[in-house]
């Protein structure tokens, strides 16, 4: 019987670990309630200044700073990066003549990374609970800030601040939710998630954060929240989330032209290709394999693929509209037959090196944009003739 007790429980580490996990919160959550009562200690906000209720705000039990930022990145090109599996997810941002990769394994320990592309102040900041990867640029007036973690969460997201008036800032929106700068919204970045051999294939020469030179013994690729995207109750979030879809499912989503839409990623994952119309505007979304969970597995590079998701305009420079389909994960347009990369570029054929506008978008989990935009319109896909 002993035996086969530990087989059972080898068979199961993850789920157990998982378990673990979520009682540990569950148990933080509880020695916390009520939550904020009063203004928190060591702080120089002015917290009379606020858009939140603070009483809703949630300790993670970390500390003030005690998730580290990354103020002195260290970067490699992408072909000498040999430590980052091929799906191993990675935020890209193309400004500045410079394109870099920020892999989501090395900022699920930082969760914020304080950079600068070529002249542009950026912060990439990614928050595990909501999967909200999201770059800004750290300006406000003419001032550089350097964005920090407060240890803090509200709806489940965590709360940033900065350096001059330690301001708070909602992670999830780049608004200012408590201090001098309440109100205001920093400006949003452009960025893409996509597999590391996709980007390393497409830009071997591109830029990879490979760790924080003030912190060179620190190791990656690890994941402190195992199964944490199959569960189906949110960490430390005390609503009741929408229940069109489940909580921690992913789903690529934007808001154009004032109307938010969301396209689950089982869904895309069915299709490969939508052409679709939102806000009385044509768009096309991509999907294809290549891009793992960073909150599955232990090991990042071990979980499950979830592919990686972009949305364009179908309009080429010149006007001419294009449909687009998939077939065994290869993208063509229909009026050329042109083959097309995740980066929305035509790879071969009569339109090869076009390249489609980018339309602002994300993966997130469906709790947090939901939460964000309750009247968002979900794509059910064309089964259901949507």
């Amino acid at each position: 019987m002993l035996t086969g007790l530990t087989r059972w429980i080898k068979q199961r580490a993850g789920l157990l670990a998982a378990l673990g996990l979520i009682a540990a919160f569950a148990l933080i959550g509880a020695l916390l309630w009520p939550r904020m009562s009063v203004e928190p200690q060591n702080w120089r906000t002015d917290f009379s200044r606020s858009m939140i209720p603070l009483d809703e705000v949630v300790d993670g039990g970390v500390g003030r700073d005690g998730i580290p930022p990354i103020d002195a990145p260290r970067f490699l090109p992408a072909s000498q990066v040999e430590w980052l599996g091929k799906r191993s997810p990675v935020i890209v941002v193309d400004q500045a003549d410079t394109v870099r990769a920020y892999p989501l394994a090395v900022l699920i320990q930082h969760e914020i990374v304080n950079d600068n592309i070529g002249d542009i102040p950026i912060a990439v900041t990614f928050c595990p609970l909501c999967h909200s990867p999201m770059v800004y640029k750290r300006v406000v007036d003419g001032q550089v800030l350097r964005l920090g973690v407060t240890g803090y969460l509200y709806k489940s997201g965590f709360i940033m601040w900065d350096d001059l008036t330690e301001s708070w800032w909602k992670q999830f929106t780049g608004v200012a939710v408590a201090g001098e700068y309440t109100g205001t919204m920093l400006d949003m970045v452009p960025s893409q998630v996509v597999g590391f051999a996709a980007f390393a294939e497409r830009y071997p020469q591109g830029e990879v954060l490979v760790g924080d030179a003030n912190k060179p013994g620190m190791v990656y690729g690890r994941n402190p929240y195992i199964d944490y995207d199959n569960g189906t109750r949110p960490l430390l979030l005390d609503m009741e989330p929408d229940r069109r879809l489940l909580p921690t499912g992913w789903v690529l989503s934007s808001v154009i032209n004032d109307e938010p839409v969301a396209y689950p990623f089982d869904v895309l994952a069915a299709e490969g290709v939508v052409n679709d119309v939102v806000g009385d505007k044509l768009v096309v979304v991509f999907w294809q394999p290549g891009a793992a969970s960073p909150l599955d597995a232990a090991r990042i590079d071990e979980s499950r693929d979830v592919g990686m998701a972009a949305m364009y305009d179908p309009r080429l420079p010149d006007g001419r509209l294009l449909t687009f389909a998939s077939s065994e994960h290869i993208i063509t347009d229909t009026q050329t037959n042109s083959r097309w990369n995740i980066f929305g570029e035509a790879i071969e054929g009569p339109l090869r090196g076009t390249r489609l506008s980018y339309l602002d978008c994300s993966p997130y989990f469906w709790f947090a944009w939901a939460n964000a935009h309750p009247d968002t319109r979900v794509y059910q896909g064309q089964a259901q003739g949507l």
